[in-house]
């Protein structure tokens, strides 16, 4: 079976991810550096699979160190091909992902998520693996008024974390188009990941104070605050803002099809959006929560943020006709799996 390499496999996607591919018998060496994430995460996984699917024998590996030391990464590649488990696939996942601390980090972002990727690209290439699923994002693009984005929308990003995912998918790109070219390449554009796996034994637990709407949700009510929704005058059918939220669970079985994908092609590069192709707005996600928690959730309207957009939705056809794979989970299940990894994490 083949071996797969997963940076930042301890975070929110990533350890999801990590469920689906042990699922399907693949064996793992997980990189991270626990700057947002922690080492209990690995025993979370674990504990999962044989819990959840009675799965015993897991061919899993943890490395700690950090995405930007090439020559932790170069041993990383050796060992395992020593060991008779050479890596045959990357999914590169490690990186600084917030974009509010982007706009105050901006160097550190540059030099995390674009250095970090330079020194990975630079290992795998010596040691002749070729194939990475990137996880890129939505930020990318510029936003369309009540339209939705396809992958041939203008890429505009509009912060310093949307602007490295931009940068590193076109360093991709030009090591694609390099002569005698082998590599294997997918970006995943994703929208909104939300959700918790349905079990209730990993999810979302940021290090840092959240600024997404479902981590602020939970928060929110753990410290029975009000929650903060930013513009009620938006040209939408509420006025607040509409998002394309997908199941991380939904999302880390994308990462499962485009390696699948990848493994079956000579030479190929690819971005594809990931998400429902559905709008959801702040105000429908508030009153799902009220109802699957059976919790008035109190809010209340505070001036729009500087760059968010009303409406940003994904056109998903490219990814539904490319992959085997379609997201399953509605708007309902992604409420009802967060609250209750939410009421799991209260209790421990």
């Amino acid at each position: 079976m083949k071996t797969v390499l997963v940076t930042g496999g301890l975070g929110y996607i990533g350890s999801h991810t990590c469920i689906e591919l042990l699922r399907k018998n693949y064996n793992i060496i997980i990189i991270d550096s626990f700057v947002n994430n922690s080492i209990d995460s690995i025993s979370q996984i674990k504990n999962l699979i044989r819990k959840e699917y009675k799965i015993f024998d897991l061919s899993i590996t943890l490395k700690k160190g950090d995405i930007r030391d090439e020559l932790f990464l170069d041993n990383v590649f050796i060992e395992a091909k020593n060991q008779n488990n050479k890596i045959d696939v990357v999914i590169h996942f490690a990186g600084l992902k917030s974009v509010n601390e982007s706009i105050k980090k901006s160097l550190e972002y540059w030099d995390v998520n674009v250095g970090g990727t330079l020194a990975l690209l630079n290992a795998m290439q010596k040691n002749d693996c070729r194939t990475i699923v990137f996880s890129s994002s939505a930020t990318v693009y510029r936003h369309k008024i009540n339209k939705q984005i396809s992958e041939e929308s203008e890429l505009m990003p509009i912060n310093p974390y949307g602007r490295t995912k931009q940068v590193i998918e076109m360093i991709l790109k030009d090591k694609f188009n390099e002569k005698c070219n082998d590599w294997r390449i997918i970006n995943l554009r994703y929208f909104n990941p939300v959700g918790a796996h349905e079990s209730g034994l990993i999810g979302e637990n940021p290090k840092i104070n959240p600024t997404n709407l479902f981590p602020v949700i939970m928060n929110k009510m753990s410290l029975s605050e009000r929650i903060p929704v930013f513009g009620n005058d938006w040209p939408t059918k509420d006025g607040t803002c509409i998002r394309d939220y997908i199941h991380v669970v939904d999302l880390a079985k994308a990462h499962l099809a485009s390696l699948e994908f990848l493994i079956d092609k000579r030479s190929i590069f690819l971005s594809l959006n990931i998400g429902t192709g559905i709008g959801i707005s702040v105000m429908e996600v508030i009153n799902t929560f009220s109802k699957i928690s059976n919790c008035k959730i109190q809010y209340y309207f505070d001036r729009r943020r500087g760059g968010d957009a009303p409406y940003v939705v994904a056109d998903n056809r490219l990814a539904l006709a490319t992959l085997n794979w379609k997201p399953k989970k509605k708007i309902l299940d992604m409420c009802k799996d967060t609250w209750n990894w939410h009421k799991k994490m209260i209790k421990t």
